[in-house]
């Protein structure tokens, strides 16, 4: 697979990166949404192929290609399935032109200081490795802010930077993702903190390297302008964090040069019992809303 080419599309690429990594502990929810419940499956194996074919069949329909989805996050254990007969990363690239990232982060610590930061990953370095063999090209890491506190914050600002660097290491884009809480009582407060780490710690990363932020929308339109600007970001991507696609969407268009990356924000409407034609006409919606978004 080409790096250049991966690289050119998450640079210039107008469409939005699809997350498509709810982790354990959040699948049982976007399983429900699905209209698939909790006693349809006995097992975390069987809730997992479930998932998958949620996925699965998300990333094979007609509207689902690199034209507006220039990005899908998968979560590990999608990795390392197949989807389409493929491997998971490979089928996205080659067959769809969508360009695929993993979600390393293992769960969140929890809040100290207003935030919480990430757990530690073990066997980081083993990971990655097995993200570079299967044509991975970037991550994704996430920790969140909950309230306007400037120890919390630059902490997690340090914690996303670090780990920033070893994926950099393994010549993998990182996307880190200090989410702030939409529901923070002080949440503008707290961005404006946000942004000033952030220049810094962008300012940090050495000349030739580049970085993906994920943020959550600001309260602020453009707030985020100087980081969409900044030589070492290669792009800023919005989380949906709990907005309606909706509201999601119309917050968004409000930023320009920002992108969606949205996990329920896409698959808000899908259906285990809608019929393919059902399905894909609601996804195709879905793509064509966010998208629209995306491109402001």
């Amino acid at each position: 697979m080409s790096d250049d080419a991966m690289r050119t599309q998450m640079e210039t690429g107008r469409g939005f990166i699809a997350a498509l990594d709810q982790s354990g502990g959040s699948t049982p929810k976007a399983l429900r949404l699905y209209g698939i419940d909790e006693d349809r499956y006995a097992s975390e194996a069987e809730m997992f192929d479930l998932i998958h074919e949620m996925r699965a069949r998300i990333a094979t329909a007609p509207a689902f290609t690199g034209e507006k989805v220039i990005g899908a996050i998968l979560f590990e254990m999608t990795m390392d399935r197949e989807i389409g007969g493929k491997p998971s990363a490979r089928y996205l690239w080659e067959e769809k032109r969508v360009v695929p990232f993993l979600k390393i982060d293992k769960g969140l610590e929890d809040e100290a200081d207003g935030v919480q930061m990430m757990k530690p990953i073990p066997d980081l370095s083993e990971l990655l490795d097995r993200a570079v063999s299967h044509g991975i090209f970037g991550t994704k890491e996430r920790s969140v802010i909950h309230s306007a506190n400037p120890v919390g914050i630059a902490n997690i600002v340090a914690q996303q930077v670090d780990l920033g660097f070893r994926v950099l290491e393994k010549g993998l884009v990182p996307i880190l993702e200090p989410e702030v809480n939409i529901k923070a009582p002080d949440k503008a407060e707290a961005e404006e903190m946000l942004l000033a780490e952030l220049v810094r710690g962008m300012d940090a990363i050495p000349e030739g390297q580049a970085v993906m932020l994920k943020l959550t929308i600001p309260t602020k339109p453009d707030l985020y302008a100087p980081l969409i600007a900044h030589p070492r970001v290669l792009r800023v991507v919005a989380l949906s964090g709990g907005y309606s696609r909706e509201e999601a969407c119309a917050k968004l268009a409000e930023n320009h040069g920002m992108i969606a990356s949205f996990s329920r924000g896409l698959t808000e409407g899908l259906s285990a019992q809608q019929s393919d034609a059902e399905f894909n006409a609601s996804l195709a919606e879905a793509i064509d809303a966010i998208h629209a978004a995306s491109i402001t």
